[in-house]
């Protein structure tokens, strides 16, 4: 191969790779957001799992980015593991269309896809025509960049070290690393299984030789998916390993039922005979369907596997209990009364989660750790989520026969939950201006320090006045909870006047400066929060 031929086969790799993402890209474009929200509708139910996972993955061409959504909703909570290796299944099958499009031997037409692609993306306005030029002018780079490949290793086949390096291949576990090592490279199983297919339509490659570069994609593809955990927290990791321990075990049963019934591919090869890339692909494609019919009842052992290599921590189970209503589980053709009642438990939870989370977040803004900023953030997230679900379910009510005293009820718990998750949102802003202050390596001055302590002492009492008004409905304790919301008001005037004072004698730092103002006003905020709570019912009598 001679220097030119080689930067051929480059250019070529590189056009189906830029081919393969466009078109990925103007796929998930033009799919909007329905493929997020088709995800988050995965239930427990295996099969429709899988197919999910199959759909997604032949609608953006990419298991990689059904995988990296996957790893995102378990890192957020939206999606459990028993969940994700059902999506990781079906995304498994899903890439596998792509070898079964480039079998095909359309080069002829990847001029004509450039043109029509190209003109689509570049002089039409409309968006979606955009979205859908993008994917044309992918589709023809695609095939134009497998034409480069196979044009440039053509000469290969009279390089005799070249024969030699690929006779090497002939053992299967040296082929399934390789397989392994040049998908992990690419970052991407269908591309290197479209190029192993182009070897083998060259004659460089035995078709058996090739069966086994396949099974070692299938791991090779999870490497981007693993580098992309190393950020998340330890659900992502949990799910990134669960993706590896699948295919580590598809790669096990394959390649154990091709020894003891090496026939397997002689029945394969039959099904399209003279025609190897075909036959990489019908292989591809079979060997996906049976790994998942064959792990699919483990799925849920392959999850707990996953769970115990990587231990699930004390502070993962609170996680996991908060993210569930306690209250509200009832069905949905529950009396409104009853479902309300509810609500109030509920909410009655989430305020005091919220109010603790305020408190949490004061307490580590003056002696802060690692453990108490993740406490802070995982119950906002907790609170956000449980936010969700109770409004969802209030305002499901609308739907059924029900008065205008519960309708307007309804409101007003909607209306209280959002002061709930408003506070909680106020406390892991008070950590992000530690962050910020450490960051400025300044701090506050001893005065500072006890004004702020005692505004944030203030402002939970006025917190928790609130939720004993809202939980117990005991509206004679309302001006107590005013005047504590009056005491935060004037505390913070007062406040604001000593920071003046401060500032014009350089008492102050500037970067504290601005931080010791906005935490006063989320302070002040909170205590508003409490009793826009402790007010809200008052209404409805």
């Amino acid at each position: 191969m001679s220097i030119l031929e080689f930067f051929s086969m480059l250019g070529g790799v590189g056009l189906f790779l830029y081919g393969m993402t466009i078109m990925s890209s103007g796929l998930q474009n033009a799919a909007g957001d329905k493929i997020r929200v088709i995800l988050e509708h995965v239930t427990s139910n295996k099969l429709i799992g899988v197919i999910l996972g199959i759909g997604v993955t032949v609608l953006i061409q990419s298991s990689s980015a059904t995988d990296m959504m996957v790893i995102g909703f378990v890192n957020s909570g939206l999606m459990t593991l028993a969940q994700a290796i059902l999506v990781i299944m079906g995304a498994d099958i899903g890439t596998t269309i792509t070898a079964q499009i480039t079998a095909f031997d359309l080069a002829s037409f990847a001029p004509i896809l450039l043109f029509v692609g190209c003109i689509m993306y570049l002089f039409i306005k409309k968006p979606y025509v955009k979205h859908i030029g993008s994917i044309i002018l992918g589709f023809g780079m695609l095939f134009v960049g497998i034409s480069l490949i196979k044009d440039a290793i053509r000469p290969l086949a009279q390089s005799q070290p070249f024969i030699n390096f690929l006779s090497r291949l002939s053992n299967p576990a040296l082929a399934v690393l390789f397989g392994l090592a040049f998908t992990a490279l690419l970052q991407s199983s269908s591309s290197s299984t479209v190029i192993f297919q182009a070897f083998a339509i060259q004659g460089l490659l035995e078709y058996h030789t090739a069966v086994y570069l396949v099974i070692g994609a299938a791991i090779g593809s999870v490497f981007p998916n693993i580098l992309a955990s190393l950020t998340t927290n330890r659900n992502g990791k949990r799910t990134a390993l669960l993706n590896l321990t699948f295919n580590l075990f598809r790669a096990g049963i394959l390649c154990f039922l091709l020894a003891l019934f090496p026939g397997i591919l002689d029945l394969i090869q039959s099904l399209s005979p003279n025609d190897i890339g075909r036959q990489i692909a019908n292989t591809h494609t079979l060997f996906a369907i049976f790994a998942v019919l064959v792990m699919l009842p483990f799925s849920a052992q392959i999850a707990r596997l996953t769970e115990k290599l990587i231990p699930i921590l004390p502070e993962e189970t609170r996680m996991l209990e908060g993210k569930k209503l306690q209250y509200m589980v009832s069905p949905k053709n529950t009396l409104p009364s009853v479902v309300i009642r509810q609500a109030m438990l509920e909410i009655t939870r989430l305020g005091q989660m919220a109010r603790d989370n305020l408190a949490t977040a004061v307490e580590c803004f003056f002696s802060p750790t690692d453990e108490l900023m993740s406490q802070v953030e995982d119950t906002e997230s907790i609170v956000d989520y449980l936010t969700n679900e109770i409004s969802d379910r209030l305002i499901e009510l609308r739907n059924q026969d029900i008065s205008e005293s519960d309708i307007f009820r309804a409101t007003k718990l909607t209306l209280i939950c959002s002061n709930f998750e408003r506070i909680s949102d106020h406390a892991e802003n008070i950590i992000e201006y530690k962050q910020k202050i450490t960051s400025a390596k300044e701090d506050f001055s001893k005065p500072a320090r006890k004004e702020l302590q005692h505004l944030a002492e203030a402002a939970i009492k006025t917190i928790d006045a609130s939720i004993e008004i809202f939980s117990t409905e005991n509206f004679d304790k309302l001006p107590e909870c005013e005047a504590l919301e009056e005491a935060v008001d004037e505390l913070q005037r007062q406040m604001s006047e000593k920071h003046i004072n401060r500032l014009m004698k350089g008492k102050c730092e500037p970067a504290a400066g601005v931080i010791f103002t906005d935490m006063t006003t989320d302070l002040e905020r909170c205590s508003d929060h409490a009793i826009n709570i402790a007010t809200a019912l008052k209404t409805t009598r």
